[in-house]
């Protein structure tokens, strides 16, 4: 005979359990379905792990900073918003975004001051860009270039006309060992069956440089870096490389899948709920620039690893840093993975 479900038993329910429950409930409000598929199952589990993995550094974060600065309620699975983050994790997987793949999608903690809990904000990457563009765009491209354009190229826009009926381009890598430095970026929409609507976007290293985070890493965009020493300002700083190419490619792709007009005739559940978790977390990213200015205070919480040569009691502008970019992979090709 099956024992009965008692609170013990609810209470010593493993937290993936509780989490794929919610998931699957979430799943079934929005979808009629309880049963989830295997690609459902799947990617739910990739974002348990993922939240988990979040959740971890985040604590960690938290327990780095002063105590003055540390926000008292602990980052764990019993202090978020459970409801709300199953409610995104459906959303997210229906657009299709794996948290698992490479620049798909990257999960931030922040503290809700009204409900008292650390909801979960969803950070697209450029790929999850282009896979929400190619869901919900209204006239989506059947191809898009998006390519660097050097000192040592030789690139000539071809625009539309009255005797040119097809806008394009031509690039000539005349050496692509040395390519020089870089000038600007493009992306490019190709229509096959209706070539005439082919569009060309030029962004010149200004407007590329336009885009980059106000708070950016010198790890990720290169530049100055300040030496610390004895958990102390020497004063003096360093020049880190970085991987500014990479940061800059990638800056014209999000422009390129920025701009592609959404169909509000195909807007559904999935988007509204992550356009409401965009404002959301933009409210609260305001109230917490304003608390820091007046009270030298952080209140939200980042998932990326406070850099080992920083001390965290010093350094709280740096928690600030890349929220809305991917880390560069570094761990196979020696650079970022695209």
């Amino acid at each position: 005979m099956t024992a009965p479900i008692t609170d013990l038993t609810k209470q010593e329910q493993s937290t993936s359990e509780r989490f794929m429950l919610k998931v699957v409930n979430e799943f079934g409000t929005n979808v009629g379905e309880i049963a989830l598929t295997k690609y459902q199952k799947r990617l739910a589990q990739n974002y348990f792990m993922a939240v988990d993995s979040v959740l971890k550094l985040a604590e960690e974060k938290r327990l780095k900073k002063k105590e003055e600065y540390r926000d008292p309620l602990p980052i764990n699975w019993n202090t978020i918003n459970m409801d709300g983050m199953a409610r995104n994790v459906v959303s997210a997987a229906r657009i299709g975004w794996d948290p698992l793949e490479k620049n798909h999608v990257s999960m931030i903690p922040f503290k809700n001051n009204t409900t008292k809990l650390y909801d979960i904000t969803f950070i697209p990457g450029y790929r999850g860009l282009e896979l929400k563009s190619y869901k919900y765009g209204l006239d989506v491209p059947d191809n898009i270039i998006v390519d660097l354009v050097y000192s040592n190229d030789q690139f000539k826009v071809v625009k539309k006309d009255r005797n040119n009926k097809i806008e394009s381009f031509e690039l000539n890598i005349v050496n692509p060992f040395d390519r020089g430095e870089i000038v600007g970026g493009f992306y490019y929409y190709e229509f096959h069956t209706k070539p005439e609507k082919n569009r060309l976007v030029t962004m010149s290293l200004k407007d590329i440089m336009k885009r980059k985070p106000k708070n950016a890493s010198a790890e990720f965009w290169g530049g100055e870096k300040d030496i610390w020493k004895n958990n102390k300002r020497t004063g003096e700083k360093e020049v880190i490389d970085g991987w500014f190419e990479q940061m800059a490619l990638k800056t014209v792709k999000r422009a390129a899948y920025g701009d592609i007009t959404i169909d509000s005739q195909k807007i559904d559940d999935a988007y509204q709920t992550m356009l409401q978790n965009e404002s959301t977390f933009r409210e609260a990213k305001v109230e917490e620039d304003y608390n820091e200015n007046a009270n030298g205070e952080i209140i939200d919480v980042k998932p990326e690893a406070t850099q080992e040569d920083i001390p965290s009691n010093d350094a709280e502008k740096q928690e600030k840093q890349e929220s809305e970019q991917e880390d560069p992979d570094t761990s196979s090709t020696g650079g970022p993975d695209f």
